[in-house]
């Protein structure tokens, strides 16, 4: 569409918005039991090309379920999916070859080498990269010649992702990728899926971490007993349903506990010694504090903001604890 279109006709009077991406995964009423129990219960969604979508909840929520049902390893018993055009299970032969999967539960045989499984891998597919060249990418090219069984919890994950993307595909699914991993391991792993996604690959993945959901997803859907209760962008989100802020600082102002309720949007303040906690609501809250102590001419030892994240969210919207 050229420019003069995309933006406005004079000759016709009329504007025109640029057309919508289409969605590379569509979710429509989405219903999945095992025997009396509803695992996944009337979810729609919609998941667009380069992004990083993350379906977030506590275990047992519905997730896993979810991502079978568009992998095709399970049959839905209601609704409608389709990936990158395809219908999971009815074309299921032609979407294992264009998406990657690693799986939550994923195994190898112990004595089987880093380079065997990438080449036993790679033989599954019509066409693929080069192994060692993936290796290297995920740094594990050192590793190349280690058993399975040697390999640390961060490594192996490392192997599993460089098993999803042997053969370049379009969209790669990763389930509860980071669970049992120490903190630096879990930061690699983050940095490599980042990198999965600048390279335009679109990323789908399942988490109930939330700290994990916010650094990496451009969007999130919230699914609590199989039902998808709210759907954005993190920061959407947070802004949508934690507006409170909370600012703590250190000063022994006269009579200070006394004046802080003065401060504009102030909503609750305690006083500890000479620590004192405001909390309120919007973004100009704390603006207002600064400016509080910057009337009163206060000296100020220590001073700090706590946001809310989408973990806030999250304990909000479904008023328990993550992995309850």
């Amino acid at each position: 569409m050229s420019e003069s279109i995309s933006r406005f006709s004079a000759r016709e009077g009329v504007s025109y918005s640029p057309m919508p991406p289409s969605p590379v995964i569509s979710v429509h009423h989405l219903e999945k039991r095992y025997g009396k129990t509803l695992a996944v219960d009337d979810v729609s969604l919609e998941v667009y090309e380069g992004e990083i979508f993350g379906l977030i909840g506590p275990n047992g929520a519905g997730k896993t379920t979810t991502m079978e049902c568009l992998q095709g390893l399970r049959r839905q018993d209601r609704g409608s999916l389709s990936v990158l055009g395809l219908d999971p299970h009815r074309d299921s032969t032609k979407l294992r070859q264009r998406i990657g999967v690693q799986h939550q539960e994923a195994h190898l045989q112990k004595r089987i080498k880093v380079w065997e499984a990438v080449d036993l891998w790679a033989s599954l597919y019509s066409s693929s990269v080069d192994g060692d060249a993936l290796l290297e990418r995920l740094g594990l090219l050192p590793k190349r010649n280690a058993w399975f069984m040697t390999l640390s919890g961060g490594q192996k994950q490392r192997l599993f992702i460089a098993l999803a993307l042997i053969h370049e595909p379009e969209v790669v699914f990763l389930d509860e990728l980071t669970t049992g991993l120490d903190p630096q391991a879990r930061r690699t792993i983050w940095d490599l899926v980042k990198g999965i996604r600048e390279r335009g690959t679109t990323v789908f993945l399942t988490t109930h971490l939330m700290e994990e959901a916010e650094r990496l997803c451009d969007r999130v859907a919230i699914i609590e007993h199989g039902r998808l209760i709210e759907l954005g962008t993190p920061e959407e989100l947070v802004a949508k349903h934690c507006l409170e802020r909370t600012v703590v600082f250190t000063s022994d102002g006269e009579r200070l506990s006394e004046r802080l309720g003065g401060v504009p949007g102030v909503r609750s303040t305690v006083s500890q010694g000479a620590m004192h906690t405001l909390t309120g609501e919007g973004d100009d809250f704390v603006t207002e504090v600064i400016a509080f102590v910057a009337r009163e001419k206060l000296h100020v030892r220590g001073f700090r903001t706590e946001m809310p994240t989408l973990e806030d969210v999250f304990l909000k919207l479904t008023g328990r604890g993550i992995r309850d």
